[in-house]
């Protein structure tokens, strides 16, 4: 048994509320390396020899990734502070007994030599979402780029490559124009990169958070936009660049100007004068990446954190947004996000706040700072399979399953699931056009629980390499969409929404297959009973025993076999 590999700790990851009284407890344990784990447990404050709480429950692996099994059981729990440890069996039959981070030859009976649970203190860090959020499409607009309310020549609007400088004159009532087309695509939320004053088409080096950019609109265009888009069963996020400003910012500005005089030092973190803002050249003070034009506000600095705060309950309570998209919020300290989640919460309690972050984010995702990220271990998974080909089946579902494995169960529905976006090239692009390729792409974002980030124009096959060719003029043209996949995303959608059992179901049977290159699903829920099958590589493969079930996804009696990358839902 290897000891180095069992892992848990009595925190808000590995020991944690459900709901009242009911609570999930985790342990990891060296990926095949233990066949049976017992959850041994007690109240700490009443002695057995008065009143037996004891009791014991089988965890069962829940989610394996490459490396570790995650060894989970809920049970109900009633006890002022709530003592345990884990009975242990290797395959050869050893048993040890872990309790507060040591291992016994015997079982435990010391309760100091357990681990602890307060009950309440669990119960009051419950991981509260927002439930109209749950396991909704999110379509994600590039405003400068999307659609416009003016007259632009099909040269402008369609160049390819395009560059950072292009000006297509994208607007909010272009947006508004377009609305029943999202709608009728089958998205739930809409999120909108920045659209507040700056001089750049991307907007993320703001100067005036207070104002919409004015070759967007006006704050009436955003409140006639959110407004329609709720008529129409729709919610509107906001993307919130708080960790960086541009350098005509009143505040930098100021700085510029009057330099050790200025009253906003404390809003940067300024090393020293005169600033060095030549193009190539490393600044004397923190920016955003190296990047002179977006200097970074210090949110340790009270002032500046009230600003930030203020500026996002300000279009809250304005424009009625239901929440906000946040830039690079890594690199902003929790607690500011601990402080910028109660204050929104407190002005919109089902706000939806969600960090963009690169890496894995559990620090962020405890339930008292964010409420959902941009998932980049779901985009590195399908970038390494699909488009690089060095991932087995196997070890792609392992991937997956290490953000399972270590998060709180309630995300598995919040996790932002995209394939590219405006930081990327197009995924269609990556895969050289390959339409089958995107298809299954697409299936796996959709048919999957989380929150399917579809990047404009993915949906129409739209083209482009990397930044800033990614932010390509939508597809409006009929005759330059690809309709077909149009069709696909919107089925995939359909039946997403249709059938709960896709994303809320309890996996009953669930195996991949490297040879075959698959992955089989079935989900329970309630009546619902769906088996979803994966055929994530060239070829055919034959699944004669599910012949004749109807498949959703043609519409059409199972054939018993899938083609290259075909993806088939049976009910």
């Amino acid at each position: 048994m290897e000891y180095a590999a069992i892992r848990h700790f009595a925190d808000k990851k590995y020991c944690y509320a459900v709901e009242k009284g009911c609570f999930l407890f985790r342990l990891e344990t060296k990926k095949g390396d233990v066949v049976k784990v017992i959850l041994h447990g007690q109240e700490k404050y009443l002695p057995i020899k008065f009143l037996d709480t004891r009791q014991e429950r089988q965890m069962e692996i829940a989610y394996s990734d490459n490396h570790i099994d995650y060894y989970e059981v809920i049970m109900d729990i009633d006890a002022v502070c709530f003592r345990y440890f884990f009975e242990i069996e290797d395959a050869s039959g050893k048993v040890t007994y872990y309790g507060n981070h040591n291992f016994y030859n015997d079982i435990i009976t010391d309760i100091d030599k357990m681990f602890d649970c307060p009950q309440n203190l669990r119960e009051e860090e419950i991981f509260e979402l927002p439930d109209w959020a749950k396991n909704k499409v999110v379509y994600q607009i590039f405003p400068s780029r999307f659609a416009t309310d003016k007259d632009i020549p099909e040269e402008i609007w369609y160049q390819a490559p395009i560059d950072h400088k292009a000006d297509l004159k994208g607007s909010l009532k272009g947006i508004i124009d377009h609305l029943h087309y999202i709608k009728e695509l089958g998205a739930d939320i809409l999120y909108m990169t920045p659209i507040f004053s700056s001089n750049s088409s991307h907007k993320y080096n703001i100067d005036d958070y207070y104002s919409i950019d004015p070759s967007f609109g006006t704050k009436e265009d955003l409140k006639e936009l959110v407004s329609k888009a709720h008529e129409l069963g729709m919610y509107v996020i906001l993307d919130g660049v708080f960790n960086h400003t541009a350098v005509d910012f009143f505040a930098f500005k100021d700085i510029r100007e009057k330099e050790e005089k200025s009253k906003y030092l404390n809003w940067y973190y300024i090393e020293d004068f005169p600033l060095v803002m030549e193009w190539g050249k490393k600044p004397n003070y923190k920016t955003f990446s190296y990047a002179a034009f977006m200097p970074k506000l210090n949110l340790q600095n009270k002032e500046t954190a009230d600003y930030v705060i203020d500026v996002a309950k300000y279009w809250i309570k304005e424009c009625d947004i239901d929440g906000w998209r946040l830039d690079v919020a890594d690199e902003i300290h929790h607690a500011f996000w601990k402080r910028f989640r109660r204050e929104i919460k407190s002005v919109k309690i089902d706000a939806l706040i969600v960090g963009e972050i690169w890496h894995f984010a559990g620090d962020f995702l405890e339930g008292d700072e964010w409420d959902s990220i941009m998932n980049y271990q779901f985009y590195h998974a399908v970038q390494d399979f699909i488009v690089a080909g060095n991932l087995s089946v196997s070890s792609f579902v392992g991937r997956l399953n290490f953000m399972k494995g270590n998060l709180n169960k309630a995300l598995e529905g919040y996790l932002w699931n995209f394939i590219d976006s405006h930081d990327t090239a197009r995924f269609s692009h990556s895969v050289g056009n390959n339409i089958e390729k995107q298809k299954l792409a697409a299936a796996l974002q959709i048919l999957l629980p989380g929150m399917p980030m579809i990047y404009y124009g993915d949906e129409v096959a739209l083209d482009g390499g990397p930044d800033p060719d990614c932010r390509r003029g939508m597809l409006w043209e009929e005759e330059r969409q690809n309709k077909e996949i149009f069709r696909y995303y919107q089925t995939l959608i359909r039946i997403r929404h249709e059938y709960a059992v896709l994303t809320s179901g309890d996996i009953v049977k669930q195996y991949e297959d490297d040879t075959e290159g698959l992955i089989y699903m079935e989900r329970h829920l309630g009546n619902q009973h769906i088996a979803v099958i994966f055929h994530m590589q060239q070829g055919k493969v034959e699944l004669p025993d599910l012949e004749g079930r109807r498949n959703l996804v043609s519409g059409q009696s199972f054939s018993g076999c899938l083609g290259d990358y075909e993806v088939a839902v049976l009910i």
